[in-house]
Formats: structure tokens, sequence, C-alpha cells
């Protein structure tokens, strides 16, 4: 941890259009040796000059590191007089509210996803629409784990096969019912890939990785920090800062009164994987 002098994105830096040539080699540099880039949850940048800001301060830590310590989180202290603002690793862990009601985006790359959820829905009856909301959990999950709990062994399995077929023509074996039959898995293989990247891309949401990669615990650690980091522990509440979370959830809850409140009919809908 401590200062890297050098961005690896580009809305780390005010005024910045690109990455210069050491900013993409040290970005490189991460995601070769596996670090995660510890978030930081209550600054944008971590160093100022007049009107110059970057987040060049920050904290790399090893697979091995998160897995034993999996509740900590990164924030920034106040600077003082100083060009940087302190790191403060943390280890607590914060009391979060109840789960917001999610989905993922690969559960539309499924067929038979909408058609699930319309015909649960219908069951519900005549609940409310929250109440509905926390009811579709549980057939969600069973349905997410009967057609996406084990994708890696649906891809081995087209993979199994369309080699079998491979080996068949191999040993002169060839013929049109054959060949439509290796098509038809290819086609069905390349749709599980497709799930399962997006499933992976939208949970670690990392922007370290443009391409997936096979290294599938690096991406369950990077989902694990975002998910530790993806909540509210600080608020400027009336020109004050404050970290005391049921006067931050007292807050938030009268904020959304008040926005429903003046609108006539709010709309429901998902946006970025939340009900909103």
């Amino acid at each position: 941890m401590g200062d890297f002098n050098e961005i690896v994105h580009v809305e780390e830096r005010r005024g910045t259009t690109g990455l210069t040539q050491s900013a993409e080699d040290f970005k490189s540099w991460i995601q070769d040796m596996n670090l995660v880039d510890l978030p930081l949850t209550d600054w944008k940048f971590t160093w100022f000059r007049g009107n110059s800001c970057s987040r060049i301060d920050r904290v790399l830590v090893s697979l091995e590191w998160l897995e034993e310590f999996s509740d900590a989180h990164l924030r920034g202290g106040p600077r003082g007089l100083s060009y940087h603002c302190p790191l403060i690793v943390e280890g607590r862990k914060l009391r979060g509210g109840p789960r917001p009601f999610r989905s993922l985006y690969s559960w539309f790359t499924h067929d038979g996803f909408l058609r699930m959820v319309k015909e649960e829905w219908r069951g519900l009856g005549e609940l409310q629409f929250t109440n509905k909301l926390k009811a579709l959990t549980g057939p969600l999950g069973r349905w997410h784990k009967a057609n996406f709990g084990e994708i890696d062994k649906m891809i081995i399995k087209f993979e199994e096969e369309i080699k079998r077929i491979d080996d068949m023509v191999s040993n002169g074996v060839h013929d049109g019912t054959l060949e439509a039959r290796r098509k038809a898995l290819v086609k069905c293989c390349e749709r599980w890939y497709v799930r399962k990247e997006v499933h992976w891309k939208h949970i670690s949401q990392s922007r370290h990785v443009n391409e997936m990669d096979r290294n599938t615990r690096y991406f369950h650690n990077i989902a694990s920090t975002r998910r530790r980091n993806n909540r509210i522990d600080t608020l400027v509440i009336n020109g004050r800062l404050v970290r005391n979370q049921a006067r931050i959830k007292v807050a938030i809850r009268e904020f959304y009164k008040d926005l429903y409140h003046q609108e006539d009919s709010p709309i429901m809908g998902f946006r970025d994987g939340l009900v909103v």
C-alpha cells in the first residue's frame, strides 16, 4: 500500500482522456500478478495539488490475503496539510440492512427465464409488490441453481461430445447427420460460454479485465470485494459527514419517502441488476 504515482483508469485523474503507456503497463502488471486493487469507499481522488487531482495511492492485495481478511475494506482519511490523503484498511464488519432484490444479466440469456418469472408472479396472487419480490426470491434461487449452478459441467459435457465427434471424423466416420449434430453442439456450447462470461462480468464488474479470464478464483474474489464495498458506510447529511448506520438509514428512508411522495406515479423497473 502507498503512493504508486500512477493511475490505472482514466477517471482516476481529473481532466485525463487516456492512459499513458506507463499506466497501461502498471494496469497489466496488477492483472498479471493476480492482485486485487481494494476499492476506495469514500474518496474519488487521493492526491491534490492546486486544481490537479489523482488517485495514485492504493492498496494492492493478493488473493490469499483477501481470503484471510475477507471483511476488510478501504477508506480515506483527512489529508490535512499533505498532498495525499491517508489510506485506512479496516477489518470491522458493517451491519447492513435487508438485501436488495437483484437480477443477473445472464438470466436473460436463457429462453425460459421470463416465462418462469411470469408464471411465478401470477401464482403469487394479490400480494403487495414488495412481498411478491420477497416471495419470488425462492423460485428464482431454485431456478438459478438448476440452470446456472453447473455451468462448467455443461460446457465440459458439450466439449466432450464435440471431441467425440471429431475423433469419429478422424477415424474416417463422416456423414451429414454427424456434421449437423456437431454444429448444433457448438452452438449450444457457445451459448453457455456467453452465459458464463455475462454472469461473472456482471458479478465482478471488474475494470481490471477486458476479456473473460479462466481464473475463476480471481473473479470470485473480485466479486466478493465489490459486494463488501458496494454499500454506504458514510453519508453527508446537512453538510456533515455521518458514519452512524442508524442515522444513515433514517436519512435514506426519509429521502425516498419525500421523493416518491412528490411523484404522481413512480415507475418500477430493473436497472443495473436492482429493482428501483
